[in-house]
């Protein structure tokens, strides 16, 4: 191994400009100022300490959620330089803090590869911050400084110590953000995958408002990323891994198919989670459709059959994590790659990789073909599917589903639809609500579980062609968001096991085919009550049982009338009006995608063929469940 050389000093910081823009236009530096942007502070900290484990000199990092509304991020790196900068005379700390784009990544002395390309990280970070403190232990001794929404308090030179590292711990400017709520699901999810990318470092993550902690440490890398996206599914195979290196880019991939009729790709680049792909994506699935239709001309394996890139991805998790000194993002959140020269050379490094695996083990070769074939046939069912499907209006925004109720409102933005669970409520539902702006569509029974369901079946299925084409943005390959009808569609189902279980199936439809509707916020859970509460002409509407009992207290026991409800259809319209959908007094729960790796799974337990993984998971959280009513 190459012996690492520290050039890491304070005329390694080169400084491109300062700080003002930052404070007006935030947005532009972490995208946006609520909870996205919140938690882009956090990793642009994280970042800076990968930079350095990346570089190899750091082996642990620790963040803190802490309850007073900061956050820290402590590693066990060089630390930042402290000594003067030769240019503006102040401590390199300071620089680094106080100047946009001034950092040690422009040149490559000090990082070879490094995911905060900009330079405007921590400093943008300070910037956005009411109180930030940074403490750094370099060269024998600690030091500290503290700032206030970017302004530097005094430099402080303190103990000796043996130690080295840096520790940034910061407050959230709550006149610029719209929230200092952190999500620990929501930074866990990244710091697992920033394990899972530097295989052998150590990341712990606390939440002291809950005593919750993780801790992330997997010395397999990405293998043990695909194998924890597939552990509760039916693998076909083992892994497959390897890394190769051409022109200053490295590639690591690691490749694991199952039985079931999604893929899940994951791209990074410089650990970067480049969301939206770019060329290194692009690059794969060229190579992978190429060599597996190589292979299986060569070997005869499904004759006059060719083999598209949705068929061999079905049922595909890959990891696909590319390095390089001069990465071009989309933007400060860095969401996709656009280097031209990557495609070229993943695509030559994964079908070079992929070949000779196949030819070493051609019983998993036959075993991804085979699995390729019966996905390219169900291709051809579900083109006939699609193109009746669009015959009937499903998707080319064609007549209206006559069940539909619609509203006037002609906005989007300003509508709203109600799926309801069955005819009864469904016509209550329709004589409660606002004409206007809220639309009813009543569904009959109980929707396809998609998880066990290729297309075809998807697009034959009566009531998910009807909410399609209720919706308007079409499914798969037709999907656009923009041809969305209703920016709230709420699923309204009875408080019962039976509605849970259809508003999950709807869930399951959502996340696998319209999963960009959730990412958007526009999936909500109607929240109906449980009880009326009533005594003479008061009466109040309640929605656990805790809340019925303390109901019933403060009227007095005498005289006091209880209603349960066991579902929407009890209630007479302008009780589910006023209760469930009117906008002053109802309450809706927002569906979010916090963690895309844990919902995969969750649904892969609650909604997949495996009994002993779900049996497992119902054990586990059947104590989180109350007022269950059976």
């Amino acid at each position: 191994m190459e012996e690492k050389k520290d050039d890491y000093g304070a005329s390694a910081i080169t400084v491109l400009g300062g700080l003002d823009a930052v404070r007006k236009r935030p947005g532009m530096y972490i995208g946006s100022t609520g909870l996205p942007g919140l938690h882009h502070l956090v990793y642009e900290v994280v970042d800076n300490s990968i930079d350095e484990a990346m570089a190899g000199w750091c082996k642990n990092i620790v963040v803190k959620i802490h309850p007073d509304g900061s956050v820290s991020v402590s590693d066990d790196g060089r630390g930042v330089p402290v000594e003067n900068h030769p240019t503006f005379n102040i401590p390199a700390l300071q620089v680094v803090l106080t100047k946009l784009h001034a950092g040690g990544k422009f040149e490559k002395s000090a990082y070879k590869v490094s995911g905060g390309l900009h330079g405007v990280g921590v400093s943008v970070v300070n910037a956005l911050s009411m109180k930030l403190i940074i403490e750094v232990c370099r060269d024998g001794r600690r030091h500290s400084q503290e700032y206030s929404r970017g302004s530097p308090g005094e430099f402080k030179t303190l103990e000796e110590t043996d130690k080295t590292g840096t520790y940034v711990r910061f407050w959230p400017d709550t006149e610029i953000m719209e929230t200092s709520d952190f999500h620990f699901d929501t930074i866990a999810a990244r710091m697992r995958e920033l394990a899972f990318l530097n295989k052998g470092l150590h990341i712990t993550l606390e939440d002291e408002r809950t005593e919750e902690k993780n801790d992330f440490l997997y010395e397999g890398g990405i293998v043990s990323f695909v194998e924890f996206v597939n552990k509760n599914k039916t693998i076909l195979h083992p892994p497959i891994y390897f890394e190769k290196g051409k022109d200053d880019i490295h590639l690591e991939i690691a490749i694991q198919y199952n039985d079931s009729f999604q893929d899940n790709v994951f791209t990074f680049a410089n650990n970067i989670n480049t969301t939206e792909g770019g060329t290194h994506l692009m690059g794969f699935k060229a190579a992978l459709t190429r060599t597996l239709n190589t292979y299986a001309e060569k070997n005869k394996l499904g004759k006059d059959v060719r083999l598209g890139s949705d068929d061999v991805r079905e049922g595909l998790v890959t990891v696909i994590s590319v390095k390089l000194a001069e990465p071009q993002f989309e933007g400060q959140t860095k969401t996709k790659l656009g280097n031209s020269n990557v495609k070229g050379i993943v695509e030559t490094l994964v079908s070079t990789g992929l070949k000779n695996f196949l030819e070493e083990n051609p019983s998993i070769a036959r075993l991804i073909i085979m699995k390729s074939l019966q996905a390219a046939n169900a291709r051809e069912a579900a083109r006939k599917a699609r193109d009746l499907a669009r015959r009937k209006g499903v998707l080319n925004g064609g007549s209206l589903p006559g069940k539909l109720a619609d509203c006037s409102e002609r906005d989007p933005a300003k509508s709203e639809i109600f799926v309801v669970e069955g005819d009864s409520a469904g016509g209550s539902a329709k004589q409660g609500r606002n004409r206007k702006f809220q639309a009813i569509l009543p569904l009959r029974g109980k929707i396809l579980n998609v998880e066990k369901a290729r297309i075809d079946k998807v697009f034959e299925n009566n009531e998910i062609s009807t909410l399609i084409t209720a919706i308007g943005c079409g499914i798969g390959n037709d999907f656009n968001l923009v041809k969305t009808r209703y920016h709230k569609i709420i699923i309204m189902t009875d408080a019962d096991v039976d509605g849970s279980h259809i508003a999950t199936l709807l869930l399951t439809f959502l996340f696998r085919y319209m999963k960009p509707l959730i990412e958007a916020g526009y999936i909500y859970i109607a929240m109906p009550p449980l009880f009326r509460v009533s005594k003479g002409k008061s009466y109040k509407y309640v929605y656990t049982e805790e809340q019925k009992d303390i109901a019933v207290k403060e009227m007095g026991t005498d005289g006091v009338i209880l209603q349960r409800y066991k579902g929407l259809g009890e209630m007479n319209p302008k009780q589910l009006w006023e209760t469930t959908m009117e906008p002053e007094s109802r309450t809706l729960k927002q569906i979010t995608i916090e963690d895309v790796v844990k919902a995969d799974n969750i649904f892969t337990i609650l909604m997949g063929d495996e009994v002993a993984p779900r049996r497992e998971f119902i054990m586990k959280h059947a104590k989180d469940v109350i007022n269950l009513d059976v």
